[in-house]
């Protein structure tokens, strides 16, 4: 057995003690200048100062030394929000977004979402895979290591699970998926007069379909005016529970319907958008322990004020960073990119920042005992960076800062 030394590194890392990192906690990132670690069959054995970690190497074992020449090295970025299963761009609509039309006038005419489930429903399981395996292979480039993906583009029992064999055949190559049943992101067009009927069918047909057959680790609902209401939201989530899934929110993304309560009322795994959550919401989540997702390139993408961050750790509110991956409102597969906005947009510290991309968003999709931070017998995910600090992202604008990204301890 060959073991992998790490050295020459500046190390730069959230602590995980067993739960999501709230307020003034989130800014607290644990610095080794002089470090390094040790990879044995894909976990970090060891991490620490160089010379101790030198000193602790067993004699007589094979030992592959990589010198990173003293550059910055952060947990692989786990992206806890994606919509990376897809076919199809819509540049177009982008181009009337910029026109004026609101994001919500373009589903109205059948556009947006439905007409990405267009694409979806013609396409091939085969010609699905390849999109979104391109589609991945360019967030792993940006330094993602773990992704969620969910689907919701299909909008029926065959396409919906057509998109999540799609992401579960995309686990391990080479990142770690984490699957989210969505069949209630948007009502399909043939239940455009009957919408009630179609919520029915989520709940009564796809959630036990997908669940019996472990397609998905949680469910998603889309809780927004003209989509599905709190109600509906609240019967779905409900029955996704009484499966045995976890549970997401698209929350208070364009108006504040109450999304960010219920979230609390159900205690769902996450709330995700929050732009226009109000803070009475935002309280009942910090009473509750509910973690955000924000989504600062969606925000950006749509020209819309960016959640408020700050207010949120000052209500004692985790948070966590994602892409929102999709063709439509955010067509961005960085961690990078959001780290940027978070930074120079929302507001974030430095450490703050990488917190919410790494640890905090490990623990949105459930996967912080693996991944998210680097501590001895976590995955030896990591991304080594063109500067001396994280704040090389934000700072060095117009590039890409990420050198190599390592995955089990095998550069990708």
């Amino acid at each position: 057995m060959t073991l992998k030394l790490f050295r020459n590194a500046r190390i730069y890392t959230p602590i995980d003690d067993g739960k999501p990192l709230a307020g003034n906690e989130m800014g607290y990132v644990a610095v080794t200048e002089e470090g390094a670690l040790i990879v044995e069959e894909g976990y970090i054995a060891s991490i620490g100062q160089e010379r101790e970690i030198l000193g602790s190497l067993p004699s007589g074992e094979e030992v592959e030394e990589i010198d990173l020449e003293g550059r910055c090295i952060i947990p692989g970025f786990v992206d806890p929000h994606t919509h990376a299963c897809f076919m199809g761009t819509r540049e177009r609509e982008f181009v009337m977004r910029l026109q004026g039309a609101s994001y919500l006038d373009i589903l109205k005419m059948g556009g947006g979402i439905l007409s990405t489930v267009d694409k979806v429903r013609s396409a091939s399981k085969e010609e699905l895979y390849e999109n979104t395996k391109e589609v991945v292979s360019r967030a792993a480039k940006s330094g993602i290591t773990t992704i969620e993906i969910k689907s919701g583009y299909g909008l029926s029992l065959e396409h919906e699970i057509k998109m999540l064999e799609v992401i579960g055949q995309l686990n391990g190559n080479p990142l770690d998926v984490v699957p989210t049943f969505m069949g209630a992101h948007a009502i399909p067009m043939e239940y455009k007069d009957n919408p009630k009927a179609y919520v029915e069918l989520v709940i009564d047909e796809m959630i036990p379909y997908v669940a019996k057959r472990n397609l998905a680790k949680y469910c998603d609902v889309f809780c927004e005016e003209g989509v599905f209401s709190v109600e509906d939201a609240r019967r779905i989530l409900q029955a996704a529970r009484g499966y045995g899934l976890g549970l997401k929110l698209h929350a208070d993304e364009v108006y504040d319907l109450g999304g960010a309560k219920l979230a609390a009322e159900l205690k769902v795994d996450s709330a995700e958008h929050l732009l226009a959550a109000s803070d009475e919401g935002l309280r009942a989540m910090a009473q509750n322990g509910i973690l955000a997702v924000l989504l600062p390139a969606t925000a950006f993408s749509l020209r819309k004020p960016f959640a408020r961050a700050r207010r949120m750790m000052e209500l004692g509110v985790p948070v966590a960073l994602a892409t929102d991956c999709n063709p439509g409102s955010c067509y961005c597969e960085s961690m990078e990119m959001v780290y940027r906005l978070a930074v120079l947009g929302m507001g974030l510290s430095m450490e703050e920042a990488l917190t919410a991309s790494t640890l905090n968003a490990a623990y949105a999709i459930g996967m912080a005992r693996q991944v998210g931070s680097l501590q001895r017998g976590k995955k030896a995910d990591f991304v080594v960076l063109e500067g001396e600090t994280p704040g090389v992202m934000a700072y060095h604008l117009g590039a890409t800062n990420v050198k190599e990204v390592y995955k089990m301890g095998k550069k990708i």
